[in-house]
């Protein structure tokens, strides 16, 4: 396996990363600025407000994009895995 090839592999690792992630972090942010605006509009600072909602959104998202990261995940293996086929 020469340089090249180490690099490519570390490039798709990101983009999996980037791809898997991703829309879990979006969600949390999107709810995130929506929880501050609300709390910046009202002027209540209540620490559980900001958690709790988070927490569902969250939750809920991981349910609603676990087929396309899983997707993505396994597609990345199997061409893992097809390159380690094609070493030996």
């Amino acid at each position: 396996m020469d340089q090249s090839a180490v690099l490519e592999i570390s490039r798709e690792v990101f983009i999996v990363i980037l791809k898997s992630g991703g829309p879990i972090m979006a969600a949390g942010l999107v709810i995130g600025l929506a929880i501050a605006i609300f709390q910046t509009l009202t002027s209540i600072q209540e620490m559980t407000l900001t958690f709790v909602p988070k927490i569902i959104f969250i939750f809920g998202a991981v349910i609603v994009f676990m087929p396309f990261m899983m997707t993505t995940i396994i597609e990345f293996a199997q061409s893992l895995y097809d390159r380690i086929i094609a070493l030996g």
